[in-house]
């Protein structure tokens, strides 16, 4: 019978624990991606929020016989259905003239990278509503 021989061995790099290395570097650079994106989600649903109570409350102060604290109580209501957990200190404010109206509605997001504070803001603007009679 005949033997078979072995390849020589040959030495290999000493790469023991690369993997551990690089995950120790490579999985906080991927969390801190991960937080970034989740804190720009919520900006911009956070903006949407503003933007609805804006419209909504653009739609509930601009009827004929109605006021500017109609605006206001109806932006409330929906930041407050909408907007508790996402868009914090919000700020509703309504110029109404005899013409038209605008409404900016403003606030901070929630942080949730720490040291990141972004504010968003809606607006919407538009005429009164007033019946005219016409003559003739």
């Amino acid at each position: 019978m005949a033997r078979r021989s072995r390849p020589p061995r040959t030495k290999r790099p000493a790469d023991r624990g690369a993997a551990s290395t690089e995950l120790v570097l490579v999985v906080p650079l991927l969390m801190t991606l991960l937080l970034f994106i989740v804190q720009f989600a919520l900006a911009l649903h956070a903006q949407h929020i503003a933007q609805t109570a804006a419209s909504r409350a653009l739609a509930a102060a601009r009827a004929q016989d109605s006021t500017a604290a109609a605006g206001n109580t109806r932006a409330a209501a929906t930041l407050r259905l909408l907007g508790g957990a996402v868009l914090k200190h919000p700020t509703v404010k309504i110029s109404r003239g005899t013409e038209g109206l605008a409404v900016n509605v403003e606030g901070e997001v929630v942080e949730v990278v720490p040291g990141v504070h972004l504010r968003v803001a809606g607006n919407a603007a538009g005429p009164t509503e007033k019946w005219v009679v016409q003559t003739g």
